[in-house]
């Protein structure tokens, strides 16, 4: 290790409270409407008028509530029960159940189709938000959406979880998260993210039948959405899980390749815990050899002729969170110190060219010349505190754990 532990783990802990907690305290909160503003520009400007997300919402809600669980300080707590109130007030469909997709700047639901990957992120936090303060009531919301998922969002035929629904839980033929994503019936993306709210789920609520889907779903994974080399996540698919797409996302592998590990943990399937180290391995080792620029950032994607882009939005600030997390979360599994490295190279990059030491938070990405992406938002639906916020936790946790490497198979 360049550093010893305690080093590194002071530059996140820095990292955490005094940059992106405080970030989102300080320059978010949504005065004049309630809750948090949708968009915040590279230059601080908050724009007038931009919706809000559940996705962002969420996730702050997320953050603020691990982060009063690791500190259990008052004004992370006053966040996280922000979040909450405004979730409850605004996203909740009250005639058809479940959580719109978008409010517009007053809380009013300007896209209210059922997203599945949104519940997902609302599931994680309000079990984490029950996980940090013991409310009852987020346990049971969380519980509840759980149960809507599985009522509406699952395919009993071919298993996995579609994409979206309309507002009253119908079929509908616009799917895509977003203009970027492609507009198939199912994804990675809705998946990992499933797999991660359920995670969160079952760490507080033992149910027998969550038990059951989150067993299936790392299943459904490691036969449909990785490929057969078991090192890139196969990105869209169509309801009987043929593939529909040939690009490659770095970031979503290396992510994966813990959140598959974390899920299996907390499930105690030691058998499936073996399958999933050893594919979590070999994604890592895929994503180390394939992905990762000279000066330790990790590219965004490439296709299946390994051409990356390296054009501009290029290495967005994502992948590099996932990479110092997948690439320490492959040392652990291992020992192999080529991983360490690359998740201290990762960090390094990240803090030099990702973070933003003037106004707080990180860049969204930065272009070909190492420069920070002028246009892009640095608050928004998409740019939120948790890949970067989780990274810190992440490893907060695992370098002040008392045994660094796991036994692997």
């Amino acid at each position: 290790m360049k550093n010893s532990p305690q080093v590194w783990l002071n530059e996140l802990e820095e990292e955490l409270k005094g940059n992106i907690l405080r970030f989102w305290m300080e320059h978010t909160l949504d005065e004049a409407h309630g809750g948090f503003v949708g968009e915040i520009d590279n230059q601080m400007n908050v724009i007038a008028g931009a919706e809000k997300s559940l996705v962002l919402n969420a996730r702050i809600l997320w953050t603020f509530a691990s982060a009063y669980r690791l500190y259990g300080t008052a004004e992370y707590l006053k966040m996280a029960e922000r979040a909450f109130d405004y979730l409850n007030q605004h996203f909740i469909d009250k005639e058809h159940g479940g959580l719109f997709w978008m409010v517009d700047a007053y809380g009013v639901p300007s896209q209210p189709k059922k997203q599945i990957y949104g519940h997902s992120f609302a599931i994680y936090a309000l079990a984490e938000f029950h996980h940090a303060t013991g409310r009852a009531d987020a346990l049971q919301q969380a519980v509840d959406l759980f149960h809507m998922v599985e009522k509406y969002g699952y395919d009993p035929i071919y298993k996995g979880y579609i994409e979206a629904l309309s507002r009253e839980w119908q079929m509908t033929d616009n799917l895509s998260l977003s203009s970027k994503d492609m507009n198939e019936k199912k994804s990675m993306n809705t998946h990992l993210h499933v797999l991660e709210g359920y995670t969160g789920l079952y760490r507080v609520w033992k149910s027998e039948e969550l038990k059951s889907k989150l067993a299936e779903l790392i299943e459904t994974m490691l036969e449909h959405i990785i490929d057969a080399d078991g090192k890139h996540f196969h990105l869209f698919l169509d309801e009987e899980w043929h593939v529909k797409s040939e690009s490659i996302s770095f970031g979503h592998d290396i992510e994966g390749s813990w959140l598959l590990v974390e899920a299996a943990e907390v499930l105690g399937d030691e058998d499936l815990l073996q399958r999933v180290r050893k594919v979590a391995i070999s994604m890592a080792d895929a994503v180390l050899a394939e992905g990762i620029a000279e000066d330790g950032g990790i590219w965004n994607e490439a296709d299946k002729s390994g051409f990356i882009d390296k054009s501009e939005e290029s290495r967005d600030w994502w992948p590099q969170a996932e990479a110092i997390v997948g690439f320490y979360n492959a040392y652990q599994l291992t020992g192999d110190q080529r991983f360490l490295e690359a998740a201290e190279n990762a960090w390094a990059f990240t803090d030099k060219y990702i973070v933003d030491h003037k106004y707080g938070e990180w860049y969204w990405g930065i272009d070909e010349a190492l420069q920070p992406l002028a246009h892009a938002p640095k608050v928004s639906a998409w740019k939120c505190p948790y890949h970067n916020s989780r990274a810190c936790f992440e490893m907060i946790g695992r370098l002040t754990s008392t045994s660094t490497i796991k036994e692997t198979k």
